[in-house]
């Protein structure tokens, strides 16, 4: 049998799964021995008050034991030879949207006009060190996009743009912690964002996608006003159609659009 609650515990209750089950016992009338597994559902603080507060939904395990795994799974499928799409960016709208693209079966090329997200790191510690700064490498140019470093959370504030569980899932596939699941603001943290990223990437050519780095859109080539691909910095050009996840700092972009 599976019970979920909701409730405003103290942070040292909050913290132990086996204080939890002792106060789930007490407080619901379940049968402490009974209890088998618990599992946070969403989790967050009130500190509006002296006393400090956590507020828990919880799924209390009764006589048995949780089946599925803390995140959901997403199937990448093999995408080498299927129809293509040039995603302009690799920052998280683009990241996403080539593993979108890779559920439907589409093969995504990403172009990204900065940097990996490793090689990005050394050239922000020439902008405090130096105060030199690369226009194609920096705070808002490269792998991650701007919130790779800037303040390390790629996360939404945002609840009104749709359901985010599977962006959070996708996430901890990738590496990320569980407790982005339930924590009531996600924070994945600058010091393990970097690898997640790449684990991404590394998801989109594993699938048969390509990524190249360093590469700028100069001009979409259209014909018959119809978007037929992109002309790049590198002289080479990539056919199919395109998707942009440019930022809002890709200024030059805009100019051309």
């Amino acid at each position: 049998m599976i019970q979920e609650y909701q409730l405003r515990i103290l942070p040292e209750i909050a913290a132990n799964e086996q204080k939890l089950k002792e106060y789930l016992s007490k407080e619901k009338g379940l049968n402490l021995r009974e209890i088998t597994a618990t599992r946070i559902l969403k989790r967050s603080i009130d500190a509006r008050q002296r006393t400090i507060f956590v507020n828990l939904k919880v799924r209390a395990y009764i006589r048995e034991m949780p089946k599925d795994d803390e995140y959901e799974h997403t199937i990448y499928n093999k995408v080498e030879g299927k129809p293509q799409v040039i995603v302009v960016g690799a920052g998280p709208g683009g990241l996403f949207a080539a593993l979108r693209l890779i559920e439907l079966g589409l093969r995504p090329i990403i172009v990204e006009r900065g940097k990996d997200v490793r090689e990005r790191k050394k050239d922000l510690a020439q902008i405090s060190r130096e105060h030199a700064v690369d226009p194609e490498s920096n705070y808002s140019f490269g792998e991650g996009g701007a919130g790779a470093y800037s303040d390390g959370k790629l996360y939404t504030r945002s609840k009104k743009r749709g359901n985010i569980d599977k962006i959070l899932n996708v996430f901890c596939q990738h590496g990320a912690s569980t407790a982005i699941l339930v924590d009531a603001h996600p924070h994945i943290g600058t010091d393990k964002l970097p690898r997640v990223i790449e684990n991404m990437r590394n998801t989109i050519i594993e699938c048969g996608g390509e990524v190249h780095f360093q590469t700028r859109m100069e001009a979409l080539i259209i014909e018959n006003e119809e978007v037929k691909g992109i002309e790049t910095n590198t002289g080479k050009t990539f056919l199919g159609p395109v998707i942009l996840a440019t930022g809002h700092s890709a200024r030059d972009v805009y100019r051309w659009l």
